[in-house]
């Protein structure tokens, strides 16, 4: 992780200054230090010169707009956790924006504590502490996939899987509870730590993840649809 000194380093970029300022408050406050940037070329280019721990991306900036500076991140870097801004009526850009690879979102306007709590929350699996957190196996395999939990790195037949951060978390939790249905809600809980929001989210990360590690994503064969219900994992040894 790019940290001074362990301080998480966070870049915020929206065009609405006084947003942008009060982010970057609540931040400071919370221990990160915080770069910003009022576009999306800008963004682009302290990304790639000085890599920040997480980005905070407003969707709506004129010129080069939130979801192509996601799509462009997600090309280049693939594991750099992204947050974004969307305002509360853009379902669909938001749904986009997760389609391209964010990791979450938070809805405008929102609480400053709400945002701070999002981006900790991404932080923790993505931060030091994630490598010395309790599991239960530090490297997870099933069949041709193979995932070491405290490098936060995976393959698939030996070639390296570009993961987000919440698509690595999701693919490890479903790994190591193999054989159970879970709704929606539950993966919210237990993959994101939220106890309410959209359930889309989960959704666009299952489809996601299955385009990733299944032969014919539109005929999985691990990440199943248990109907009525949400998702449940096959483990490779469960289709011998």
């Amino acid at each position: 992780m790019s940290t001074l000194g362990g301080v998480p380093r966070v870049l915020v970029v929206d065009d609405d200054t006084t947003v942008s300022d009060v982010v970057r408050r609540y931040l400071e406050r919370d221990g990160c230090e915080v770069s910003l940037a009022a576009d999306g070329v800008s963004a682009l280019a302290m990304v790639e010169a000085d890599p920040p721990d997480l980005v905070v991306l407003d969707l709506m900036m004129p010129g080069l707009d939130g979801l192509e500076v996601c799509r462009r991140l997600r090309r280049t870097r693939p594991s750099l956790p992204v947050v974004m801004l969307t305002a509360l009526g853009e379902e669909a850009d938001r749904v986009l924006g997760l389609e391209l690879g964010a990791d979450d979102y938070v809805t405008k306007p929102f609480s400053p504590r709400e945002l701070v709590l999002r981006i900790r929350s991404v932080l923790r699996r993505t931060g030091p502490a994630a490598g010395s957190m309790p599991v239960r196996e530090e490297v997870l395999e099933d069949g041709n996939i193979r995932a070491d939990i405290p490098r936060r790195v995976a393959a698939l037949a030996g070639r390296p899987l570009a993961l987000t951060v919440r698509e690595f978390d999701l693919l490890i939790f479903l790994i190591q509870h193999p054989g159970r249905a879970w709704t929606r809600a539950e993966l919210l809980a237990e993959v994101w730590g939220w106890q309410f929001g959209d359930q889309s989210t989960v959704t666009v990360h299952v489809r996601r993840l299955r385009e990733k590690i299944e032969d014919d994503p539109a005929t999985p064969r691990r990440i199943l649809t248990a109907w009525g219900v949400g998702y449940r994992y096959e483990l490779t040894s469960a289709h011998d």
